[in-house]
């Protein structure tokens, strides 16, 4: 079900009780207005008539809606559109190996001279974005006086700020993983399924991490070119910053990921080994009383037979020969 919600700025001030989806094209008219509106959920026909109403380019509305769509940014004669996905981190139950641990959520945006038009579809898990945190962002940022760069700021920061989150959540997951594998008692019987799980958490974290610099620089460049708002310049410049961390973490966790992954297997093809050796020990150790009683069990005549004295020095030879065997194997460490 669609659901439209916004807010409305004139001069500087919140005039939220104003706002109006109808009247969206005479707020963005005004040049002492500045309006958000946030769409949920859209219906195609509905935005489709919106974006003829505001000269909104039809293929990036049909970008907004389709399944599937990559981060990106692109910059139109009249507007900028760009497509984020923003992160949360979830927690699977305490016995499951397979769920993601992370929820995506697909936010488009139509960035306007004096406004904002988010684009928002309902996330595949039923994890819901809280949109109020970014105008809870704006406000705290006092972006009223700096336009619709500093909403388009808000929601960017909000987004980066989940990406932290969500690379710091799977580095926890990871050093998790480090402890159990180096565990005295050994890994746990899921490891392998919890490193997979967590390779493809990160593989789908990479394809909305690494994009938003482009995203970012597009955005920052047609603020530079258009000459808007220069006080924002440094606050753009440090959420490029941030981007670029976010992506170099990524980049050293999927590392980190790789390196459990094959460390695990190396350590299993040790303990093979490790089990081998021993099992090939104590198999030549019990081969010496098989090979002893096996003599002894000929069908000929030899010293001893049917005697106490035979029965007694067949049984010191298989003694004194597994007690060799067994301190030569265990000073070698076989055993």
């Amino acid at each position: 079900m669609t659901t439209v919600t916004g807010r409305l700025w004139r001069d500087g001030e919140p005039q939220d009780d104003e706002f109006s989806f109808d009247a969206i094209s005479d707020c963005l008219a005004s040049d002492n207005q500045l309006v958000w509106a946030d769409i949920y959920d859209p219906d195609h026909d509905a935005l489709r008539a919106l974006a003829g109403e505001l000269h909104l380019n039809i293929w990036a509305v049909e970008d907004a809606v389709a399944p599937m769509e990559r981060t990106k940014a692109t910059v139109y004669h009249t507007h900028t559109f760009f497509t984020v996905y923003a992160v949360d981190s979830v927690t699977p139950p305490a016995d499951d190996d397979i769920s993601s641990t992370l929820s995506k959520h697909r936010i488009s945006g139509f960035v306007l001279p004096r406004g904002l038009i988010t684009v928002r579809l309902p996330s595949e898990d039923g994890v819901e974005f809280d949109i109020r945190t970014v105008s809870d962002r704006f406000d705290e940022l006092g972006g009223q006086q700096y336009g619709v760069g500093a909403l388009v700021h808000a929601l960017l920061d909000v987004v980066v700020d989940g990406h932290f989150d969500a690379v710091q959540t799977l580095d926890d997951a990871i050093e998790g993983l480090e402890d159990e594998l180096f565990a005295d008692s050994g890994p746990r019987k899921g490891l392998q399924r919890s490193t997979f799980r967590l390779r493809k958490d990160l593989v789908e974290l990479r394809r909305v991490v690494l994009p938003m610099r482009e995203v970012v620089g597009a955005i920052q460049h047609r603020r530079i070119d258009a000459k808007t708002a220069p006080e924002l310049d440094p606050l753009y410049a440090d959420l490029y910053d941030h981007v670029l961390r976010a992506s170099e973490w990524t980049e050293s966790v999927r590392d980190l990921v790789t390196t459990v992954f094959e460390t695990n297997l190396s350590l299993q093809d040790a303990r093979l080994n490790t089990v081998m050796k021993k099992l090939t020990g104590w198999a030549a150790i019990i081969a010496v009383p098989t090979a002893v009683t096996g003599f002894y069990g000929q069908n000929v005549e030899y010293p001893g037979i049917n005697t106490a004295a035979g029965f007694v020095a067949s049984s010191v030879v298989i003694v004194l020969l597994v007690i060799v065997l067994y301190l030569m194997f265990k000073r070698r460490d076989w055993l």
